[in-house]
């Protein structure tokens, strides 16, 4: 099996229970702390894809203050792509690509669907 790349938040639990699921049945994996290291608009288009996904508000924490005040509800997908990079707390995690395909692990279990 490919090693699974995280999109991680070490703040938040989810996340935390992601790893330990991860680290629990001995799968080493990438953790990507994106923000930290916020994503391009191009790597959030291939998540979007490996996602199945072609609205960018699925993969966005729509209750986030940024997502409220940047007015971001009535905003095109190049527009939230663009607000994904530059706020990167508006992504929803953990996110968890292994090969091709990706999870938005909530809950974190959700991952295993794909190891």
């Amino acid at each position: 099996m490919e090693e699974p790349t995280v999109y991680f938040n070490p703040a938040c639990s989810k996340c935390r229970t992601a790893q330990g699921i991860l680290a629990d049945k001995g799968v080493e994996a990438t953790f990507v702390r994106y923000l930290d290291t916020p994503p391009t608009i191009d790597e959030l288009r291939h998540l979007m894809a490996l996602l199945g996904i072609d609205d960018p508000r699925a993969m966005m924490r729509t209750g986030e203050a940024v997502y409220q005040e940047l007015e971001l509800g009535k905003a095109s997908p190049d527009e939230l792509l663009a607000a994904l990079t530059a706020h990167p707390i508006l992504l929803e995690r953990p996110i968890v690509v292994v090969g091709e395909r990706a999870v938005i692990a909530r809950p974190p279990e959700r991952l295993l669907e794909i190891l």
